[in-house]
Parts: C-alpha cells; structure tokens; sequence
C-alpha cells in the first residue's frame, strides 16, 4: 500500500528565500507539473467537466435561449483554437470554451426535441389513450398513457404522456382505454431549492401525473397505434411476464428483487423492503446501472471466450477476445432494452459499450480516458442527466475506481508478494478489494447524496461487504443464465437461486438498517458547496502529480460550510396550504394543513428525523376558527390566516401574515398571499437584523417549458369593512 500513498511535495531551499524567489519556485513547480500531466494527455480529461460547465449555464437562465447563439459561439471558438494549435495554452483554453458552448448547445437542443405541452391546471375529466407501460404495485398499477383525448383540452394543450395510479383493475400494454381520471400539473419544489419533480418529469416526456379511480373502459382506437408504440408494447409485456415468472419461482420479496434485477420493475417490492435498503446502503443494487450492466456483459464476456477457447482451432485462429467484447456489447443493449431502458441503465450502457469497445481497437477497456469519452456521449445526449444524483454518483464512483488502479498499477512492485496459502491468499484478496472499492465508491459518492436525499448511512460500508458478494457470485451470473434458459422452459432452477439469494441480501439489509444510527439525516447544503465536493474529486482523480492533493482546498471549503448550512426559519407551501416555523427550541412547527409529502420533504431537508404524524410538529401553534398564530426563536409572531376577517385582524398585530387566499388591502404587517404563491411557488423565509429575507423555487420569469404555467392573477377584491363573524362562531367567508 506504500506504493499509493501521496508522494512528497516537490523539495526546496525556501527557508531565506526573499517573496519573489518563492514565487519562482512556486511558478516553476506548478509549470513542471502541468508539462508532465499534458505529456499523459490528462487535460482531455477536463472537456467533459467544461462541457458540464456549459450545460449548467443553460439551465441557469431564467428564459430559453436560442440555439444559433451556442452554435456560433461553437464555431467562432473552435476555429480560433485552429489558428492558435502552435500556442498551447491558448488553444486549450479554446478547446475548453468550445465543449462549454457544446453542452449549452446540447441542452437546448434536447428541451427543444422532447419539448410537449405540460397541464396547466388540475383536472378531472374523461381521458383517453393507448396504455404503453403497466407496472404493478402492492395495491393496483401504475400506468404510463401515450395521450390521444382528453375532454376540454384542445389539442395544442394537451399533454403527450400521462402517468396515473389506478387501484383495481386489469389492462395490458398495447390497450387503448377510457376513464375519468384525476389529474395534475407535475408538481415543483417543496422548498426553495427542492428536488423539481416538474423539470424531471418533463425531460421523461410526461406532462401531467394523477390516478384513475373509476371504471376503465376499452376503447376503439382513433388510429393505428405508431410502431414505437407497438415496439415498446411488445417489450413490457415481455418484461411484465418474465416479472411474474421471476418472483412466481423466487418467492416472497425475494422474487420481488430478483425480478427488478432482470427486467426493472420495482413495483412489487414494498416500502419496509425500500427502507431496509437504503438505510443499509444497499439500494443501488435495486435499481438497473453500472454495476448489473458490467456484471452481464462480464458473465456474456466471460462465457462466450471460455467457450471460444475449449477449441484449439477457434482459439488459434480466431481473435477470441474481441469476439467475446463483441457479444458481451450485443448482451449489455439487449438488457438495457429488455429492462426497460431506464436513463440510468441507457448511461451506464454507454459506459460498458465504450470500455468494451475499447476492446475492439486493443486499448485498455478500463482507463479515465474512456470515462471521459463515456461522460461526453451521455452529455451531448441527455444534458439534463447532469443534474441529477445518478449521473453524479455513477461517475464519481467510477472515477474513484479507476484514479485508485491507476495509482495501484504504480505501486512499487519490489517487495514479494504475499505467502498466504491458498485458498487463504485469494480470500484475502477478494475481501480487500470489496473493502477498498467500497470505501471509494462510498466516499466519492456521499457528498452527492447527502445534497440529495439528506441522508448518510455510516454503516453502508458494512452492508455492501455483507451484499456485493452474493450479487456478484450468485444473483447476477443465475439472471444471465436464466434468461439464456427462459426460452427453453428451463429456467426455474436459475431464478430459484437469484430468489434464495436475494432473500439473503435482504436478510442483510434488514439486521444493517436495525443497527442504530443506521440513517443519519443531513441538513440540506447549497449547490455552491455541492460544486465545492464535485471540484474536489474532479481534481484529486483527474490529475496525477502532487498537483491532485491540492483538491483538499474546495474539499475543506465544502465541508466547512455544509458544517454550518443556512437553515430556513419558515417555509410556506407552494399553494399556501401551511408552513413550517422554526420555534424557540430549533425545531419546526407546522401550521395549516400541509401534504404529507410536503412535511416530510421539509423535515429531511432540515435534518429532522421526526415522522410527518409526530404531535411534537403542532407543539406551540395557537389555532382557531380563523387563524393559527406561532412565535418564532426572535418572539415575532407569525399568522396563518384562514378567512379575511383574520388577515385584517392579524395585519395589525402580527410581524408576517401568510394566507392562501388573494388579498389586496394595506397590510402593516409582510404579507404573502396567494397571488405572491402564484408568482413565486413554494417560499422559504431566513432571518436577517432588519427583519427576513425570503427565498422562492420559481425563479426567473417562468419561461422556460418546464415551468409551471403561471395563470392571470385573480380578481383582486378590496373589502369596504371586515364582515362579522356569524353567531354560531362559523367562518364568515372562506375560500
């Protein structure tokens, strides 16, 4: 292990060296270093992370742009990095401008070829479609419609897809169906900053979610169903029946994990089961990507060159390895398509076809050049994908891997190998490679989900040394050769044993998350010390000299501020159903009636780990009839106003009124009411001296087709006097 240590800085006399000798030294180091890391070609590394660079600006904008403005730049850029190819630095330089106006390119031509109506408003109506996803769940479906009618909405508002909830019931893809049917706009953040289901469910092509309770009726179809659709129909019921197959053998959960494993489908797995895995660490085994899709195509890669090579004739004259890469990439797109081509199993595909392909051309499969060239594939096609955790993660882990192994294959070799007899030599090899790997993938991984989800599992080290090893031996290696056998009706013994596996793994996870402290929740961070940690690996494993350890600057900048993260002292729901106010004791209390969802996304966020039901949640909240009035550390008195009356009472003698319904009278107190929640969505309030300093999710001008339409304001009533209230106490006006 001394071989991967960091080496020594470079030496010098500094001691009595006046301020422009060190400079010197300092500028002569940093050149010998950045010489020696262009001579192993490593700034090509870096034109991924420019191109994200770009991709991010994209989105930073708060209307569209347009696409001859990225193009332009592209090519004014790439043609000064010609002229100048006899100047280094600056050509680099360019190069490095030209991948940025390359990814903001891409992105916006990705929003504008998946660009679809999204739903204005809710709506609950007749809705008509061709059924092209079924994917079941504990109780009933949940259904992805290819959109051909919804009653009342013209055709140039409708939104193309749909995905609803039906609790009873039996369809089939390739169905076209009728129902009446409840839905709703993709909804945006919980909070300032939150998770944007709407931006996430408008780049999967679906613009309106909601469920189904009536009747559903089989329908005439106004036209012959496109032969996308019959493709992908003819895939999910192939996926749907191998899923029953799969968990029908397996049993219990499970069945229910070895059919995710195969062909992606996760309905059947319950919620306890979810938890088990998340709190052990473990849940990435359940969702289709780098790991299942370099398990597959290494068993195909495996098998077929073993094969290969029982012939003296095929492995003499053959080239068995490069047929063998060939098959295994044939094997990885079919699982990829089979399971339902998941963005993160089509990701993780391009890794695997990439180091496959570099096979093919007689390079070594796994180096960072090829991660890059993965990274920059995966960009150009899904720019969108940047944002989210599993890009993140996935490369970051990868990236870690390979930083590690390049560092190991220069280990110093001198010393004699280790004398354990075997089998102990090769246990102890296996078991240090799990842990090391592990470690990595966790450290490099952590930061992501953290910003993410909130949480951390200190014992997922654990939980993954107890896993991997059934995944990759026996669950795994059973699916390739189960699916091999499917065809034949010879199949069961193989998901037998993926069951009887699997059923161990989740025993596993289930006595990890049992261990206390198993979850630890996080207080959410900001993007800026996000892009403190992503910089921070990005430098430690792009580099190779001493110039790598210098990734500890963001890291410490990063872990100083997310070590003092800016917590909100009132959030208010995005349609002014409730709030949260941060009270004396430093916890939040909950006013109104938020969702539960909402409740418990705010308390995640705020490293709270009390469940949304917690009574504690309503401690030091004065309600009534009209209003509920709350106190905050600072003694200023907050009112969740429910009719006029209280709004005009509470303006008086409150310090912030918050009320879901359109007000225009003078306020004394800080209002926010619905028209400010129209314009602003969910709302996030922090102290300041002089009073509070808010923060809104809907940003920008609201321009850009991800973002939720945003309606006239309504009528603005200004009441002559204030109403009294009724004798029997009821409210005198609601909305």
């Amino acid at each position: 292990m001394a071989g991967i240590l960091p080496a020594r800085l470079p030496s010098a006399a500094l001691a009595g060296l006046p301020a422009a000798g060190w400079l010197d030294w300092l500028r002569g180091q940093l050149g010998a270093a950045f010489l020696t890391e262009a001579e192993r070609r490593r700034p090509f590394l870096w034109l991924p992370v420019a191109m994200g660079c770009g991709i991010l600006l994209y989105f930073a904008a708060d209307r569209e742009p347009v696409l001859w403005a990225p193009l332009g730049g592209f090519a004014i850029i790439a043609g000064l990095a010609v002229a100048l190819r006899g100047r280094p630095v600056a050509a680099a330089l360019c190069i490095a401008f030209a991948a940025a106006f390359a990814g903001f390119a891409a992105g916006i031509w990705r929003t504008a070829d998946i660009a679809a109506p999204m739903l204005e408003r809710p709506r609950i109506g007749r809705i008509s479609g061709f059924v092209e996803s079924v994917e079941a769940r504990d109780a009933g479906a949940r259904l992805v419609l290819l959109v051909t009618d919804i009653a009342g909405l013209p055709a140039e508002k409708r939104p193309k897809r749909v995905r609803v909830n039906i609790r009873s019931g039996t369809v089939a893809a390739g169905d076209h169906i009728t129902a009446t049917a409840r839905l709703l706009p993709p909804p945006g953040p919980a909070r300032a900053g939150g998770y944007d289901f709407g931006r996430d469910a408008f780049f999967r092509g679906l613009g309106a979610v909601g469920s189904i309770a009536g009747k559903i009726v089989l329908s005439p179809a106004p036209a012959e169903r496109p032969w996308r659709l019959v493709l992908d129909v003819a895939i999910d019921k192939a996926r749907n029946g191998l899923t029953q197959r799969i968990a029908g053998v397996g049993g219990g959960q499970g069945g229910a994990v070895a059919a995710a494993l195969v062909t992606g489908k996760r309905g059947l797995i319950t919620e306890a089961t979810n938890n088990d895995l998340r709190a052990a660490g473990i849940y990435h085994i359940v969702s289709i990507s780098g790991l299942h899709m370099v398990l597959a195509a290494g068993t195909i890669f495996w098998l077929v060159r073993a094969l290969l090579a029982l012939s003296q004739t095929l492995a003499l004259g053959w080239p068995v390895k490069k047929t063998a890469a060939v098959a295994a990439m044939l094997g990885a797109t079919a699982y990829c398509v089979f399971s339902g081509g998941d963005v993160a199993t089509e990701r993780s595909l391009i890794m695997t076809l990439v180091m496959l392909g570099a096979i093919l051309v007689d390079r070594a499969a796994l180096s960072m050049r090829n991660l890059a060239l993965a990274a920059i594939i995966v960009l150009l096609r899904e720019p969108d994908a940047l944002l989210g955790p599993s890009f993140q993660m996935s490369f970051g882990a990868v990236a870690a891997l390979i930083a590690f192994a390049e560092r190991w294959d220069r280990r110093d070799r001198s010393q004699p190998p280790s004398a354990l007899p075997w089998p102990l030599h090769t246990l102890w090899t296996a078991t240090l490679g799990i842990l090391v790997t592990t470690i990595l993938a966790t450290a490099a991984t952590a930061p992501f989900g953290a910003y993410h989800f909130q949480t951390f599992n200190p014992f997922g080290l654990l939980g993954n040394a107890m896993a991997l090893p059934f995944v990759s031996l026996c669950v795994m290696p059973a699916a390739v050769f189960g699916v091999l056998a499917y065809p034949f009706g010879l199949d069961w013994p193989a998901w037998a044993l993926m069951g009887l596996a699997s059923e161990i793994v989740l025993k596993v996870a289930h006595w990890v998350a049992g261990i206390e402290h198993s979850t630890v929740s996080v207080v959410a961070f900001g993007p800026a010390v996000l892009l403190c940690f992503a910089l921070s690996l990005l430098w430690l494993t792009l580099w190779t000299t001493w110039l790598r350890w210098l990734a500890a600057v963001p890291l410490v900048l990063g872990v100083a501020s997310a070590a003092k993260p800016e917590r909100p002292d009132i959030l208010i729901e995005r349609d002014g159903a409730g709030l949260a106010i941060r009270g004396g004791d430093g916890r939040l209390a909950i006013a109104g009636r938020p969702s539960r969802f909402v409740i418990q996304q705010w308390l995640v966020a705020d490293g709270d780990g009390r469940p949304p039901e917690d009574p504690s949640l309503r401690k030091g909240i004065e309600c009534d009839s009209r209003a509920c009035v709350v106190h905050d550390a600072r003694g200023r008195s907050i009112s969740y106003a429910r009719d006029r009356v209280a709004i005009i009472e509470d303006c008086r003698r409150a310090d912030l009124v918050v009320t879901n319904i359109p007000w225009s009278a003078p306020c004394e107190a800080r209002l926010v009411d619905r028209m400010a929640l129209t314009r602003d969505g969910a709302t996030s309030f922090y102290s300041t001296v002089g009073g509070w300093s808010s923060r809104s999710s809907e940003t920008g001008s609201g321009e850009r087709p991800w973002s939720r339409p945003r309606p006239p304001p309504p009528e603005r009533t200004r009441p002559n006097r204030p109403q009294e209230p009724e004798a029997d106490g009821s409210d005198s006006e609601r909305l």
